[in-house]
């Protein structure tokens, strides 16, 4: 599940209500240096942050762990169809 908020704030949590029934979520975003505490909070979740890779840079070295690349969820959405 891939979902696209341009910005996180707290909408990020509509992700979690529209796929209820998938237990691994993505969300696609544009913004920049998301707080720990929400990225966090996101992780708890299941909730995989994917941002353009040049936006990885913007996040502490803490939070990157959790980070996709558009790339990098491409990749993984083609090898689970296999």
């Amino acid at each position: 599940m891939l979902g696209v908020k341009s910005t996180c704030k707290d909408r990020w949590r509509q992700v979690l209500s529209e796929a209820k029934r998938i237990e691994r979520k993505h969300l696609f975003t544009l913004e920049p240096g998301i707080s720990e505490n929400q990225t966090s909070e996101m992780a708890h979740h299941m909730l995989t942050l994917v941002l353009p890779k040049n936006l990885h840079d913007s996040y502490k070295a803490a939070q990157q762990g959790n980070l996709l690349s558009m790339q990098s969820f491409i990749e993984l959405a083609k090898e689970r169809q296999r």
